[in-house]
């Protein structure tokens, strides 16, 4: 998956304001509970990377490298449900990429024409799919009068909201009859290579899956640097 990069040459932004991240942060939330598109959610996870980026700016300010003992609370508990965050952004990195992997061999056995490795396949992807909604919980809401304490724990919900929708949407993709691409490819055999290009489209939606959850997980990473600098100094 292609990013832009910002040259050398050309003037840096301005600096992000609380004020706008919280409006972009508003904005995702949004999009994430009116689509029903996986290529949205990869979009959404970029979106929420970028929108990491400004709250690392933030965090970052001179204004934000000296607080108050009630501030340092706020952070601290930050601090601490960032762990949680970070595993479930790798797991979920981990799962894209195990979920790549059964598409592609569900292809094999596609046109090899071996309809009990197909339902084996679709089953695993199933399982793998349960499997991971059981590490979704309720993020924690922490008690924040800080504007940037409110803003990583707004972030955080969204994360994992995104997350747990695009996975939704990936299982509909297996489990509903007569909708899901699976489906169409085993029972219309007449459309097998209609379907086996949907199954392509699926693999490499995986893989911008796996690359946005990576790239997200770098930006959380970093964003803990940040509050950990701020919290030593």
């Amino acid at each position: 998956m292609a990013f832009h990069q910002r040259s050398i040459s050309l003037p840096s932004r301005p600096h992000v304001s609380e004020t706008e991240v919280e409006q972009e942060l508003h904005s995702l939330e949004a999009s994430i509970s009116s689509s029903n598109s996986i290529s949205m959610m990869c979009d959404g996870l970029r979106t929420l990377a970028n929108i990491y980026d400004g709250l690392d700016e933030i965090i970052r300010l001179p204004s934000h490298q000296v607080c108050s003992s009630q501030q340092r609370k706020m952070l601290d508990g930050e601090m601490e449900c960032s762990i949680e965050l970070l595993d479930l952004c790798n797991y979920m990195q981990e799962t894209f990429a195990e979920m790549m992997a059964i598409i592609q061999e569900l292809q094999v056995a596609l046109r090899k024409g071996d309809d009990t490795a197909v339902q084996a396949k679709i089953q695993s992807f199933t399982r793998l799919a349960k499997k991971a909604r059981k590490h979704f919980k309720k993020i924690a809401k922490k008690p924040a009068s800080d504007k940037m304490a409110m803003l990583l724990t707004k972030a955080r919900e969204i994360c994992s909201s995104l997350l747990e929708s695009t996975l939704h949407l990936l299982s509909k993709q297996i489990e509903m009859p007569k909708q899901s691409l699976v489906y169409k490819a085993f029972y219309m055999k007449k459309a097998l290579v209609c379907e086996e290009e949907q199954l392509l489209e699926l693999k490499c939606t995986l893989g911008d899956l796996q690359n946005g959850a990576g790239t997200l997980f770098r930006k959380l990473v970093q964003n803990r640097v940040s509050l950990l600098n701020i919290l030593s100094s």
